[in-house]
């Protein structure tokens, strides 16, 4: 059906993401990047810290100067500008990348109970390894409680460095049974793709993220899938919030017929195209499921798709994120993400602030009798049904 070809290593973008070296920022007083007065004002209220604060002594000044960077891009006010401590930065390379060091158990938490779960244990993981299952309650980190923590900084005390060990104990089934397991973590690849054959050999992939690491799961979910006599596809990208540019051209190569993919244009009016070849292209029916939480480089996908007339875009109009960010390295453990451009579809479409509209457009109702029930899914199968006929 389609042979798949590689191309654009590594080029990332933002949820768009491009990773640059650059200097170390100075800002210099006087010459209009800080102004004197604004210099004043900042040692008049630096005096009036050390002066008054109740707290002074845990003020920590490092993190007073990452405040003042972080107040200085918030200034441009534009959402998607950000600037990212050390911590802040490490985590962000690893969701890009898909990749992080930890146990290999994916973790939720009870919004009302504050009760985490090991929601999935993933398969051949140093977590499986060590015995513990789906559905786990995580009671203890390396000893310590984490009961009515929240979940990111619980994650924290579990994720580690490759070769490290963390013990954790948990309490399993209606006895809740303590079971405890020294673990040692190792490089997890994050699972951004979940598929299965529907009915009427109608294959259905969900992609949560577009990742690193998510060209190759998208792949070997679709090769499995013809393996299985697939005849259609359903793509659900509900919810998913971007990711790399370079994963969703890669991903779109092996569907579209060839053409461009994706343009976008700076501030000096520069261009740049994104192309798929026509070596290779989807020959069966294929419909792609948004939302308003679909956003970036799905929305790039959902455009491309639209655009070619390659598939039927089912569920509601996207979040409406037309601008491309790249992340500036600044060579000390922090980075800053500045937008740097727009972007376009292959009919010269910009969505920022509008969204992509379905060919086809119904939305969720949640069933209290059925709460498993997908009334949109449900959709999506009835339209590809009848592009089957």
């Amino acid at each position: 059906m389609r042979n798949h070809k590689s191309f654009f290593k590594g080029a990332l973008c933002g949820a768009l993401v491009m990773l640059l070296a650059v200097t170390a920022v100075q800002f210099i007083v006087g010459n209009g990047i800080i102004e004197r007065d604004t210099e004043k004002k900042l040692h008049t209220i630096e005096e009036l810290v050390d002066s008054y604060y109740l707290r002074s002594d845990e003020v920590d000044e490092k993190t007073l100067q990452g405040y003042v960077i972080k107040g200085y891009v918030a200034g441009l006010e534009d959402p998607y500008s950000v600037y990212f401590n050390k911590e802040e930065t490490k985590n962000l390379y690893e969701t890009t990348s898909g990749e992080f060091g930890g146990i290999g158990a994916l973790m939720s938490q009870n919004r009302e109970t504050g009760v985490v779960t090991l929601s999935n244990v993933y398969e051949d993981s140093p977590a499986e390894k060590a015995g513990f299952l789906n559905n786990d309650i995580l009671y203890k980190v390396d000893g310590e409680e984490v009961s009515g923590m929240e979940l990111d900084e619980i994650v924290k005390k579990v994720k580690g460095e490759k070769g490290t060990q963390v013990t954790i104990t948990v309490l399993r089934g209606d006895d809740q049974e303590e079971y405890e397991a020294k673990v040692t973590r190792d490089i997890i690849e994050a699972q951004t793709v979940d598929y299965e054959m529907k009915e009427d050999q109608i294959g259905y992939i969900r992609l949560s993220e577009f990742d690193t690491v998510s060209s190759e799961q998208f792949e070997n979910a679709l090769t499995d899938l013809e393996k299985q006599g697939m005849q259609a596809l359903i793509v659900d990208l509900r919810g998913n919030p971007g990711g790399n540019l370079s994963t969703v051209c890669e991903i779109l190569d092996g569907i579209l017929p060839k053409g461009t993919i994706v343009s976008t244009k700076d501030r000096d009016g520069h261009e740049e195209k994104y192309t798929s070849d026509d070596e290779h292209k989807l020959d069966v029916p294929l419909t792609v499921l948004v939302n308003e939480s679909s956003a970036s480089a799905s929305e790039i996908f959902a455009g491309a798709v639209q655009d070619h007339e390659v598939g039927t875009i089912v569920g509601t109009t996207t979040y409406g994120k037309g601008v491309v960010q790249n992340i500036f390295d600044l060579q000390d453990g922090t980075s800053i993400k500045l937008t740097v451009s727009e972007y376009f579809t292959p009919d010269g479409r910009n969505i920022d602030g509008k969204g992509i509209e379905p060919d086809v457009e119904v939305k969720y109702v949640y069933n209290e009798k059925n709460p498993t029930e997908d009334n949109q899914l449900e959709k999506a199968i009835e339209v590809t049904k009848e592009k089957m006929k």
